[in-house]
């Protein structure tokens, strides 16, 4: 099977991690056939495939927990044999968190200080502290695994696996087992601190989660050999039975998310109905994004994001599908709605009456955020912000050009602020 490799930014960079024809067998058993793979600083890779693939065993000879029986691995240029583990800028996130349950939180994250550095008792306590205030952790310092919740020990397992200061965190099927709004959450807490820290972030999933919106690079994995490497835009162009296998769990997984097209089948319906004439002489845009994430997330956990997230999804799918829009999660925090045979007064009329609507639904979000607010006892009140703008399209114009030219007209539509005892909205 021939590899397909597309060129662009970041190849043309040195990688940080390189696979040179790398292959593994456990007994007759060929796992890993002549792997080549590139793996680039300061990005999040996700090595995709489906379960049983060999991923873990991948992401297992990069750690040099397993060595391959032949072929090369490199780190920065250097045989990955000639490295002492000591010496590996590397820290891994097993699957389950794997926290020890006999110990408390800090015990927890102190662990790996103590096994592998000769630091003293008070240096070890600071740079866990740090880590803890980092995390948001101070509450549960002194607490075992069994009495926090399932989202505090995915941040005590990624504090520990951050106490020292890797510059490369391995993250195995960190969503497994999880439903889509928890997965999610997850996902978005792993690129929240990868952005705070500055690591090279390695993800691997057989689950094919929501990959495309904190991916930098998607490395496919497919009957033992690397068939992709790129971005998940170019990946959605991608032509290969891989593809095929894992578009279904990809679509049914944005739907549970947000009710919305998957971006595949917002493509496909956009490029069907320009073609019959459906689109008019003119169709409209829509861009909504929502700033404010980090400090929901933060305040209120990752949990009260997805939800937020799926909560608009919904209504928005909802609202303009009612008049025979469509729409789709074009990014982390942008939603993209086309309105067929729509020119621009008539999109402005449709806009200003979603605005209107949407004081019910800030509603519901509003809900969702005093839950969490109860159970992360956090006494701060987040915002959120909606912008919406939109743009003219014409059949002969690129829908890229039409989007971006929405997005530089975004306009303050929408505040949703959540509420203090106390106090008034």
């Amino acid at each position: 099977m021939t590899e397909r490799v597309f060129v662009g930014r970041s190849d043309m960079a040195t990688p940080l991690i390189e696979f040179k024809d790398v292959s593994k067998r456990f007994y007759d058993k060929t796992v890993l056939e002549r792997i080549n793979l590139q793996i680039y600083e300061g990005e999040i890779t996700t090595i995709i495939g489906l379960s049983g693939t060999g991923k873990t065993v991948l992401l297992k000879h990069i750690i040099g927990l397993i060595k391959p029986d032949e072929g090369t691995i490199l780190i920065r240029g250097t045989p990955l044999d000639q490295i002492r583990r000591r010496d590996l800028p590397m820290s891994y996130m097993f699957q389950g968190n794997a926290l020890f349950d006999s110990m408390t939180v800090f015990e927890n994250i102190a662990l790996p200080l103590q096994e592998t550095t000769k630091l003293g008792p008070a240096e070890i306590r600071k740079r866990v502290m740090t880590r803890i205030e980092q995390m948001e952790l101070a509450d549960a310092i002194g607490k075992y695994p069994s009495e926090i919740s399932g989202g505090m020990q995915k941040r005590v397992a990624l504090a520990r696996a951050l106490v020292t200061d890797p510059q490369i965190v391995l993250f195995d099927e960190p969503t497994t087992g999880q439903d889509p709004v928890r997965k999610n959450a997850i996902l978005g807490m792993i690129a929240q601190y990868q952005r705070s820290f500055g690591f090279t972030a390695i993800l691997v999933s057989h689950e094919i989660p929501d990959v495309y919106f904190i991916s930098n690079r998607i490395l496919a994995l497919y009957g033992k050999q690397i068939v992709f490497q790129g971005t998940p835009e170019e990946f959605e162009d991608f032509d290969h039975p891989f593809k095929k296998e894992v578009v279904h769990s990809l679509e049914g997984l944005q739907k549970e998310l947000t009710g919305l097209h998957s971006r595949r089948q917002f493509k496909l319906r956009y490029q069907g109905q320009m073609r019959g004439g459906a689109m008019g002489e003119s169709y409209a845009i829509v861009v909504f994004s929502l700033d404010g994430l980090d400090a929901v997330a933060k305040h209120l956990g990752h949990d009260a994001v997805q939800e937020a997230l799926r909560s608009m999804g919904v209504f928005l799918g909802r609202h303009f599908g009612a008049i025979g829009g469509f729409s789709t999660r074009h990014s982390l925090n942008e939603y993209v709605t086309v309105l067929p045979t729509t020119d621009q007064a008539e999109a402005e009329g449709i806009l200003g009456e979603y605005i209107h609507d949407l004081q019910a639904q800030e509603q519901a979000i509003l809900d969702i955020w005093s839950a969490a607010q109860k159970q992360s006892a956090s006494q701060e009140c987040v915002e959120l912000t909606m912008l919406a703008g939109l743009a003219q399209g014409q059949p002969d114009q690129d829908i890229d050009s039409v989007i971006e030219r929405a997005k530089q007209g975004q306009k303050v539509v929408s505040r949703i602020r959540c509420i203090n005892q106390g106090e008034g909205r």
